[in-house]
């Protein structure tokens, strides 16, 4: 049965990331649910992460870690392009844009890449999914100490040091499964690799539940109480043309380094993405708390707006790249 032409240009991912949004928004989860979401969010992000270590073979792991412009030109993209960028929204006026929002862009810029939706992201459009857990994983790990040093530099913020729960959390979450996942994969890779269907259920999944425990929090916390309509549109504007700006800069830049077309959808995913699970622990840390909760705004609006901008493209990927046989 042909779809209504309304429906073709549709994205189903995208259509449910919105509709998340918009139920995270309208229905925010009350304390004790919300810490219940959080468990099952850890649990999903951990069994994500167990299936790529289990389903991908292990040449392929350590193909992406000797690929060195790969994760030179993430880092590049993450600490030194990006942070540029954030610098040159601060050339805005104060009638464009309050100062509070920019000093919180310009805080985004110089946060660790995102990797859960990085890699999920990468594996949707078909490119270098071993590429971008490598190069993501060190991204978040070396931020851990170049965040607070950019922001010492670029934003002049003190702090007593950054809560170790960060670094536990990408070994617990993220790099335990995944080696835990390559342990087993001789024994349990091959079924999986024919049963796709089951990884590709857990990465949408994932995603969605993290959409929307990250705006259903914001929302209980009263995040958005104090923004006006107008403030937020001109901030997801410029949030647009910052994230417009990465998404060309890492897929030509790709394209000019000579990288393959995995690596440049692995660079284009990771390079132009930054992660609010990173960011808002540290904010907190980093920051006065009237100061945190300005700054942790734009980290929010533009996780979600790379999220669903992200989608659209990863799909459009795929559906431009045959089946493998």
């Amino acid at each position: 049965m042909t779809r209504p032409a309304w429906l073709r240009w549709l994205d189903p991912l995208t259509a449910m990331i919105l509709v998340v949004l918009v139920l995270g928004l309208l229905v925010p989860v009350p304390e004790a649910v919300g810490a219940a979401l959080d468990t099952v969010r850890t649990g999903a992000i951990v069994l994500l992460f167990f299936l790529y270590g289990a389903r991908m073979p292990t040449r392929e792991v350590l193909d992406g870690l000797k690929r060195f412009r790969l994760q030179g030109s993430m880092l590049a993209a993450t600490y030194l392009l990006f942070p540029l960028v954030g610098l040159a929204v601060q050339l805005l006026p104060d009638s464009v844009l309050d100062p509070d929002l920019r000093r919180g862009l310009l805080y985004l810029s110089v946060l660790p890449s995102t990797v859960q939706s990085s890699v999920v992201m990468t594996s949707i459009a078909r490119g270098n999914v071993a590429g971008a857990i490598t190069g993501a994983t060190i991204s978040n790990v070396l931020g851990v100490l170049l965040t607070p040093l950019l922001v010492a530099v670029l934003l002049g913020a003190t702090g007593a040091g950054l809560d170790g729960g960060a670094v536990s959390g990408i070994l617990l979450q993220l790099l335990l499964p995944f080696v835990v996942g390559q342990l087993v994969q001789p024994w349990i890779g091959a079924w999986l690799r024919r049963h796709g269907g089951l990884l590709k259920v857990t990465d949408r999944s994932t995603i969605l539940l993290v959409v929307f425990t990250s705006v259903s929090e914001a929302q209980t916390a009263g995040a958005w109480d104090d923004l006006t309509l107008i403030a937020l549109l001109v901030l997801l504007v410029v949030c647009a043309v910052v994230l417009a700006v990465m998404l060309s800069a890492t897929w030509w830049g790709g394209r000019a380094l000579g990288l393959d077309r995995g690596d440049r959808i692995a660079l284009l995913m990771c390079g132009s993405k930054k992660s609010a699970a990173t960011g808002l622990p540290m904010a907190a840390v980093l920051f006065a708390p009237a100061v945190a909760a300005s700054v942790a705004l734009p980290v929010i609006a533009f996780h979600q707006l790379q999220i669903v901008v992200c989608a659209i493209l990863a799909r459009r990927l795929a559906a431009a790249e045959p089946d493998p046989a």
